[in-house]
């Protein structure tokens, strides 16, 4: 029963906490839609007002607007902020 005892508490163990990366945005158009990891995070008007919060690792990210070309990268969030800047360029004619 000792061993039982040792070797529950061994693989219990805590790990220890992650902070989130904050993700700020700056850029155009407003009414774009930001998307992390393939899901919604609302307007880029809105995440450039409050971020985004994400674990550190690898993400991607994308901005889309009608009319406009999409922006689409992938981020590495390493340290407390990331800064973001996007700016869609329209479709050419």
């Amino acid at each position: 029963m000792r061993f039982a005892l040792v070797l529950l508490a061994a693989c219990g163990g805590s790990r220890p906490a992650v902070s989130p990366v904050l993700v700020e945005f700056r850029g155009g158009p407003a009414e774009a839609v930001v998307f992390v990891d393939d899901r919604r995070v609302g307007s880029l008007e809105e995440v450039t007002a409050r971020g985004v919060k994400v674990s550190p690792g690898v993400h991607r990210v994308s901005v889309e607007a009608p009319g406009f070309l999409p922006w689409d990268r992938e981020v590495t969030t390493e340290t407390s902020t990331l800064r973001i800047e996007v700016r869609l360029g329209p479709v050419p004619d």
